[in-house]
């Protein structure tokens, strides 16, 4: 039995129910009533034509018959008469699969969007077998889809739990590929968003029941849920119990332990709240493979056990900190050397490897201190050449502007000293410098 056989069905039923209600009920204000119920009832059924991610959200494959096909903007378009395709939307990345014909040419779907009620299918191709009426066998990428499923419902458990312990909405969501990101209205300590997940991991360990229901108007003013507000047509309510009840398009898992895990990868202060990056399922299970592996890298790179890298870590820290500041005194020394041979008016022009910028300012700065001549520090870097250059009393401003220009070179600064870099080495950095003069 097709899907439009068993929606004729329950059209049919609803509709005797009503007219055995009017002849046994006496009160006309029950009979309105039941009657405004079964009207819901069809209204949700219409809406929910040829929807079958909604019938079933783990259904991988299914028949359907193509009742428009066209080109469009980034391959064609084709309309199906039901589909387990779900659409971009309420956050949720389309799915994307095949769609094979009669003769078994394969259809790549791209993308699915919903438009006016009608789901469109993006496909990269669209043969003369593609025609209306004929018959096609959609597959969707399950494992995609499921990813999406264990995302969403995450995002839903944790989003809920963030509500009820710090009033915090919700005030945007995606799933990305990599991530699901979701941005809070009010910010959250990192210790509450410690408690938060571990809230929201509690209930994917009690693999609680996901309930999809359609209220009637009636029963949904009288719902307290997430996010409250007007929605034209019949509501979807997504409950979760223990953590969420809210307004939802999109598809989820059947239960909570099917999410697997929660974990939120980093939090940023964002527009009055917090930006989450959450993965969840699949995705925390290949982030913590990763995250092991690249402390097993570390381990060994500093011959520590896994549970000691961070002992590790702080003390190749503090040897590097002390080697930065003996460095810092060195090169202290070595400018104050070079300063010392220099005459009251004489040019000074040094090129010195492996020093930071900071060290090249530093040396610039100390030549010029013993004479009024030009100054320049240089040291050779990845792109040519690191610079500073300096004159006591003077104005180096064009002259770097003129080494930009002539070199390639990028910087500036004030009138008694300017730093930059140049895709020149050292050398001809020295010889432009030179003839400047």
């Amino acid at each position: 039995m097709d899907f439009f056989d068993r929606m004729g069905e329950k059209l049919v039923t609803a509709g005797k129910d009503v007219t055995q209600k009017a002849k046994d009920l006496s009160g006309t204000a029950k009979l309105n009533f039941d009657i405004k119920a079964k009207e819901d009832f069809i209204e949700k059924q219409y809406a929910q034509i040829g929807k079958l991610y909604y019938e079933d959200p783990f259904m991988r494959s299914f028949a359907a018959t193509v009742l428009s096909c066209e080109e469009a903007k980034g391959g064609c378009a084709v309309v199906l008469d039901e589909t387990a395709f779900y659409p971009e939307g309420g956050g949720q990345p389309a799915d994307t699969g095949t769609l094979t014909l009669a003769d078994g040419t394969v259809l790549h779907v791209l993308d699915v969007h919903e438009h006016d009620g009608i789901l469109w299918h993006t496909v990269d191709a669209l043969p003369e077998a593609a025609a209306v009426g004929s018959a096609v066998t959609g597959a969707i990428d399950w494992e995609a889809r499921f990813d999406k499923m264990q995302q969403h419902t995450g995002e839903h458990i944790l989003s809920g739990i963030l509500h009820s312990m710090f009033g915090a909405e919700n005030v945007g969501f995606h799933i990305g590929s990599e991530a699901v990101r979701m941005d809070t209205s009010v910010p959250i300590s990192a210790d509450g968003l410690r408690q938060a997940e571990l809230a929201a991991n509690r209930i994917v360990w009690q693999d609680v029941p996901v309930i999809i229901t359609y209220p009637t108007p009636e029963e949904l003013a009288a719902l307290t849920y997430r996010s409250k507000k007007e929605i034209a047509g019949q509501v979807r309510i997504v409950t979760i119990p223990g953590a969420d009840v809210c307004a939802c398009c999109g598809t989820h898992t059947a239960t909570t332990g099917q999410v697997g895990q929660i974990k939120i990868l980093a939090s940023e202060n964002y527009k009055g709240g917090v930006r989450l990056s959450v993965v969840c399922g699949g995705r925390a299970l290949r982030e913590a493979q990763a995250m092991r592996s690249r402390q097993a890298d570390i381990g060994a790179l500093l011959s520590a056990k896994a549970d000691q890298t961070a002992v590790a870590v702080h003390r190749v820290y503090d040897e590097y900190t002390a080697l930065k500041f003996a460095h810092f005194g060195l090169c202290q020394q070595l400018f104050d050397a070079m300063a010392a041979q220099l005459g009251p008016d004489e040019t000074a022009i040094r090129i010195v490897p492996g020093l930071d910028p900071d060290g090249l300012h530093r040396l610039a700065a100390r030549l010029s201190e013993a004479t009024t001549g030009l100054c320049a520090a240089l040291t050779p870097n990845e792109k040519g050449t690191g610079y500073c250059i300096a004159h006591s009393g003077g104005d180096v401003r064009p002259l770097t502007k003129a080494l930009n220009a002539a070199l390639n070179g990028r910087g500036g600064g004030k009138p008694g000293i300017c730093q930059g870099s140049c895709t020149a080495t050292p050398e001809q950095v020295e010889e432009f410098l030179r003839k400047a003069l």
